[in-house]
């Protein structure tokens, strides 16, 4: 079970340069979209990456938008490949917290992401949905990849539902209205 005490989301280089070749792009944006909005409403640590911005742009509008202006840029595909990130990590969150992952691409950023993370002791949950790649037999390969590794592979929906826990919580009544 992941909670919102020991919960932080990644939304890993959705950046201008790479969205337009990403196979499912409108479900990716809108899923993480939610994710972010859940993020605000109980207050979960978020973290944002970018993939060499000066090359690939900045993080794309609408996910800025909700996410902050707040970016880790980095040149290691996987994210604790970087100094920057891991330090800012380790300060986010303890070994053993939940690590919630959204972005691009699903077979080599997030994956590198999710493998590095599972060794340095976090858990890790892939939002399936909120996740894509070039092709959608990229995305596939890499969503075994790390289940096989130990992540927790769900959908947006159930990691919004099980970070809540309860329809009688305010936050709940905050979300309904992204939820229908």
């Amino acid at each position: 079970m992941i909670s919102p005490e020991s919960t932080a989301l990644l939304v890993i280089d959705l950046q201008q340069g790479l969205v337009p070749a990403i196979d499912g792009l409108d479900e990716v944006l809108q899923n993480t979209k939610q994710l972010l909005r859940l993020a605000r409403v109980l207050d979960l640590k978020t973290l944002v990456t970018t993939q060499y911005s000066k090359g690939l742009g900045e993080t794309v509008p609408e996910i800025a938008e909700l996410a902050g202006p707040l970016s880790i840029d980095k040149v290691c595909f996987g994210c604790l490949g970087d100094d920057t990130f891991r330090t800012t990590l380790s300060e986010t969150l303890r070994p053993g917290g939940a690590l919630l992952l959204a972005g691009i691409e699903a077979h080599i950023c997030v994956m590198q992401t999710a493998l590095g993370a599972l060794d340095g002791g976090y858990q890790v949950h892939v939002a399936a949905d909120a996740v894509g790649s070039r092709t959608g037999a990229n995305k596939a390969i890499g969503i075994e990849r790390m289940r096989g590794a130990g992540a927790v592979i769900s959908s947006t929906e159930m990691a919004i539902y099980e970070l809540l826990g309860s329809s009688r919580r305010a936050e709940f009544k905050q979300m309904l209205p992204y939820l229908k």
